[in-house]
């Protein structure tokens, strides 16, 4: 049967009126339709740019854990997902027509013993590195993810991982193998040779000053800062007490990231968001992280859209538009009046199926 939502859309604010045919969305009408939606706001699947659907507190989790949390960022109305390195094979879940869409980026690639175990691929060579990267490229889908940074317990502080000309080399691999990279970066000093090499986006970016942001501007560097993930970095440092430099880096860099963010927002740099869940941050939590976007200067459209309809356009995947998969959420209150209710969807539809 052909199921009808009416509503109005975000940005425009202008009424909207859909038909699901076939699990496809319609903007001709369709005669017979049942009207399952009315009277609020309709807006395309919420996207979670930054998240790892097999891994938990603990480190990877098996199967039916993955699915649990796949399971619980469809409830949140996230219903695309970028996960930014998992060692879960979750590639099965391609076939559940009732679980979000996962977008890979692979493993995590790091230098050995300079990430979390257990999470990345290990490069002892760092000469290897583009070869991995390739390898990575074709087995993700369209991304590849590296640790740019990490402690270094000769230094007892963050350091990079990489050299610049392996840097450069890496992500022309993968450009040559059609996938974009992305970084985990919490410092300062590894940025400069992760942009000047052509990376695509910085995670978490606590430590983008402002000749970053002209570079990450002039390189079109994309940004997901993963703010409610960088509120652990004061308990990262408690239990870093080893290693004072460092938890004062952690800290000092938990203290500054929003003015810095807030900076790059200002200057033009694209900002999605994205919760860093599995490890230290719960999935579902989409909600929380919009609300902080709101809190470093996104207005509350800019930051819905960030998790919305403009992650959707930079991931390359469709919104609310003739013959595209009728994957959206539905809400009697604006969605951008506050967490509690964009945390509460009121209808959640995938794949044309309300579920």
């Amino acid at each position: 049967m052909a199921l009808h939502v009416c509503g109005r859309g975000l940005p425009d604010e202008q009424p909207v009126e859909y038909w699901i045919v076939d699990g496809t969305i319609s903007l001709e009408p369709v005669a017979g339709a049942e009207t399952v939606f009315a009277d609020g706001w309709i807006i395309p699947g919420l996207v979670d740019a930054h998240c790892h659907v097999g891994i938990g507190p603990g480190g990877p989790v098996d199967i039916d854990e993955a699915l649990r949390q796949a399971e619980t960022e469809r409830r949140a109305g996230v219903l695309l997902i970028r996960d930014a390195g998992s060692p879960v094979d979750t590639r099965a879940f391609d076939d559940r027509a009732d679980l979000p869409r996962i977008i890979r980026a692979g493993q995590h690639l790091a230098r050995t013993k300079r990430y979390i175990p257990g999470l990345p691929i290990n490069v002892d060579d760092e000469d290897q590195l583009p070869e991995v990267v390739a390898a990575q490229a074709v087995r993700g889908d369209g991304w590849v993810k590296l640790v740019g940074d990490w402690i270094d317990r000769g230094v007892g502080d963050l350091a990079p991982l990489w050299s610049d000309d392996v840097l450069r080399r890496a992500i022309d691999a993968a450009h040559a193998n059609g996938a974009r990279v992305t970084a985990h970066v919490f410092g300062e000093d590894a940025l400069p040779g992760l942009i000047n090499a052509g990376i695509d986006c910085i995670e978490h970016g606590t430590g983008i000053t402002d000749d970053i942001i002209e570079l990450m501007l002039a390189n079109g560097t994309a940004l997901v800062p993963t703010l409610i993930n960088i509120d652990n970095f004061p308990g990262i440092a408690d239990s870093a007490a080893k290693y004072p430099t460092y938890a004062a880096h952690m800290r000092a860099l938990h203290a500054t990231c929003r003015t810095r963010i807030g900076a790059a927002r200002e200057a033009g740099v694209p900002i999605y968001a994205g919760t860093d869940a599995g490890g230290m941050v719960a999935h579902g939590r989409i909600a929380d992280e919009v609300d902080a976007l709101s809190g470093v200067g996104l207005s509350a459209t800019e930051a819905l859209g960030a998790a919305c309809w403009a992650a959707r356009r930079w991931l390359g995947a469709p919104g609310l538009e003739q013959g595209a998969p009728a994957d959206l959420v539905c809400f009697a209150d604006d969605p951008r009046s506050g967490p509690e209710v964009l945390r509460q969807p009121d209808l959640v539809m995938l794949r044309g199926q309300v579920r």
